[in-house]
């Protein structure tokens, strides 16, 4: 009797909420039409060369004329320092830009770059003399380079506007003095 009274109290139970739906609510306010802005992403694999003017390895990169960049937008490199295992196989471990090697006997270098709107350019400073770095910092080296879409903030921006946005009181501020 009582597996019965369990049976059909869990019955009624399920029939009741499977039935308690109602008439759906009055559409929400329309927000304005959006834009989907993504980044683009491109890989290049290059080799340096000794540059005897400036004492740097240096590489320059033009950025491929199908991706669109403007001068306000950020470009982010990063360089690929490994290959893991991961659950599905192979997977790129990047590391971002700029990146330190410690060589030993005191010897350090630096992958660096700078950019414009159409090229990135890529280089190895260091604190020696780098016509005799070995190759293993200098050849295939793959870099990953995303141009991340910025606009210029507004610059007729006062003070006192700036402080009203971020609600802050002039009188909270306080300098460093020397």
């Amino acid at each position: 009797m009582k597996k019965a009274f369990l049976l059909f109290s869990i019955i009624t139970t399920s029939l009741f909420l499977t039935s308690c739906e109602g008439d759906p609510g009055p559409p929400g306010p329309q927000g304005e039409p959006g834009i989907n802005i993504l980044g683009q992403v491109f890989e290049v694999t290059i080799d340096f060369q000794y540059n005897p003017d400036t004492g740097l390895q240096d590489a320059l990169v033009n950025i491929p004329t199908d991706i669109e960049v403007f001068e306000s937008d950020a470009i982010l490199v990063y360089r690929l320092e490994k290959v893991v295992n991961g659950p599905a196989g192979g997977a790129d471990a990047w590391s971002p830009l700029p990146q330190n090697f410690f060589l030993g006997n005191g010897d350090i270098i630096q992958y660096i770059y700078n950019h414009t709107f159409f090229d990135v350019e890529f280089l190895i400073d260091g604190n020696f003399d780098l016509a005799t770095l070995g190759s293993d910092f200098t050849n295939d080296q793959t870099f990953r380079i995303a141009v991340v879409p910025s606009e210029f903030a507004n610059s007729n921006l006062t003070m006192s506007q700036l402080l009203d946005g971020l609600q802050l009181d002039p009188s909270e501020i306080t300098t460093l003095e020397n």
